[in-house]
């Protein structure tokens, strides 16, 4: 079974991108901080205290898209409908965000975005939902799991 170490390698990127979108907003703000710029006027500190709040909260953000699969992948069930929200747009913002990093960034960004988008739909594919009245492959029309060679219960 491939989905169960796919959602914990997912889990395990997102949590160290989390790790570092955070360190990447630190550097900025305090780059921003010490050299006291500002863009059209601004408050060199309101940038700096906005770009330090940018970073926790991102970095919450992906924490909590990396709980979903690394608990799906503990309880090797698909997440909820929330979950599943919440990981679709993960995904979006980073294929948008892949989209441009090729421009800015580059290609090895890009690849890399791409990689940590591939993860997530294949998290989210892997634990798809059954159909309404659809048995597990081994398991009897009561919930339970049939015995290899066993008759099915009548």
């Amino acid at each position: 079974m491939v989905r169960r170490p796919v959602a914990v390698l997912t889990a395990i990127v997102l949590f160290g991108e989390a790790v570092g979108i955070v360190l990447v907003n630190a550097v900025l703000a305090t780059v921003v901080d010490n050299q006291n710029m500002s863009l059209a006027g601004m408050d060199p500190g309101v940038m700096s205290t906005g770009t330090w709040v940018m970073g926790f909260a991102s970095g919450l953000l992906l924490l909590l898209c990396g709980l979903i699969p690394l608990l799906a992948g503990i309880r090797d069930r698909a997440p909820g409908r929330y979950g599943r929200i919440a990981l679709i747009g993960c995904a979006v913002v980073h294929g948008v965000l892949g989209a441009l990093a090729v421009g800015l960034v580059g290609w090895t960004a890009f690849a890399v975005m791409m990689v940590v988008l591939a993860l997530i739909v294949l998290t989210l594919v892997t634990y798809g939902r059954r159909e309404p009245g659809a048995r597990a492959p081994g398991e009897d029309g009561h919930g339970r799991g049939a015995e290899a060679g066993a008759p099915a219960p009548a």
